[in-house]
């Protein structure tokens, strides 16, 4: 199956993610098939905390990808952000 998740980069304390497509036997930080955005969740000021490549989620969504729980929390979080 193929899952949509958080993938963990940065230091230690300072952590970032990036937005895989990947499948859902391969590890956490392992193998992916496409990075279609990233959450920075220490973002201060002007920078930008959460960016999602839309387009490629609808199309992962539409061929069958599932997205774990926090990334789907995120989503639902930007669209909320882009609606206002």
């Amino acid at each position: 199956m193929v899952v949509i998740r958080l993938s963990r980069g940065g230091a230690k304390a300072r952590p970032f993610y990036s937005i895989v497509v990947a499948d859902k036997r391969d590890r956490r930080d392992g193998r992916f098939i496409e990075r279609i955005g990233f959450y920075n969740p220490l973002a201060r000021g002007g920078e930008e905390p959460l960016r999602i490549a839309q387009d490629r989620l609808t199309y992962w969504t539409g061929v069958g990808a599932q997205a774990s729980d926090t990334v789907a929390r995120l989503v639902k979080q930007h669209a909320a952000k882009a609606a206002a």
